[in-house]
């Protein structure tokens, strides 16, 4: 686990492998741990240039998972809590479905796919999930089905085996003080909201935030209690460094500077407690 104190949240990044077939390596940190992921950028174009534009845009900035199904699903990329106000992120047209296009991958434990709606196979936006079983089922030939899978996991299994161990909460007294999945409480699309704690009604900190970033970023603890964030700046664009103390978070910038294509530094000297960092992109 991080030594990072977080609700949770989600940092993509793009790196050179050796391979010239390997993919963009996104990164999921959660208060669980870290998930890292390769996408299908040749065998699925489409649907990984739209999740990256969803990250680019800013659209999934303050974003939550929605969804947790122990042994299904565990969903996001559909809803923002900002300042306690609950939105709908504003999505690009719906993309073509890329289930028969290049290598076939199936829906099985460790992918992440898109979500879409039933009936309708070209329909995916915003939302993606991960598989968290062997859910074969969900490749069938039909309109109902065709779920596209754009990367896999190749790192951090342990994570979504938590995600796995959730409890379904049905009515009070829950049965467990954490990670609990609200049933059939709230209506849909919430009807199986993932909460941390056991508070109810939840609050926003109960909440599994999710935030994205298209950097390499790393943490780590400096002599004098301070902290070191390391990431690969984007040349010729903005690189915002920026900080948070709560959940909600609200972001305060650290340090602006140019990117030039390398990997750069910053120290947070404060020695302040419980901060959680991203590096932002102004495109």
């Amino acid at each position: 686990m991080s030594h990072l104190r977080t609700i949770g949240c989600l940092i993509a990044f793009t790196v050179i492998l050796d391979s010239a077939s390997a993919g963009t390596l996104v990164q999921f940190r959660t208060v669980f741990g870290d998930v890292e992921m390769e996408l299908y950028d040749q065998d699925k174009p489409v649907t990984v240039q739209n999740f990256l534009n969803y990250i680019k845009s800013g659209r999934y900035q303050n974003g939550f998972a929605h969804r947790l199904v122990p042994g299904f699903v565990l969903q996001g990329g559909g809803f923002t809590l900002t300042n306690n106000v609950f939105s709908s992120i504003s999505t690009f047209p719906p993309i073509t479905n890329e289930f028969g296009v290049g290598r076939p991958f199936s829906n099985v434990y460790g992918t992440i796919a898109m979500a879409k709606l039933g009936g309708n196979t070209n329909s995916a936006t915003s939302q993606w999930f991960f598989n968290l079983a062997n859910n074969t089922s969900l490749d069938a030939p039909d309109a109902n089905d065709f779920f596209v899978v754009f990367g896999h996991v190749i790192a951090g299994t342990n994570v979504l085996n938590t995600f796995n161990n959730f409890q379904n909460w049905t009515k009070i007294p829950a049965p467990s003080p954490t990670n609990l999945v609200i049933v059939n409480y709230f209506t849909q699309p919430l009807n199986a909201l993932p909460v941390l704690t056991s508070n109810f009604p939840p609050t926003a900190a109960d909440f599994v935030f999710v935030d994205i970033s298209l950097l390499q970023i790393a943490i780590q603890p400096v002599p004098g209690g301070c902290e070191q964030i390391a990431w690969n700046s984007a040349t010729g664009l903005t690189n915002i460094v920026e900080f948070t103390t709560n959940f909600p978070p609200v972001w305060n910038t650290l340090v602006t500077t140019n990117g030039n294509g390398t990997r750069m530094t910053v120290v947070d000297n404060t020695g302040a407690p419980r901060r959680f960092y991203r590096v932002r992109v102004v495109y």
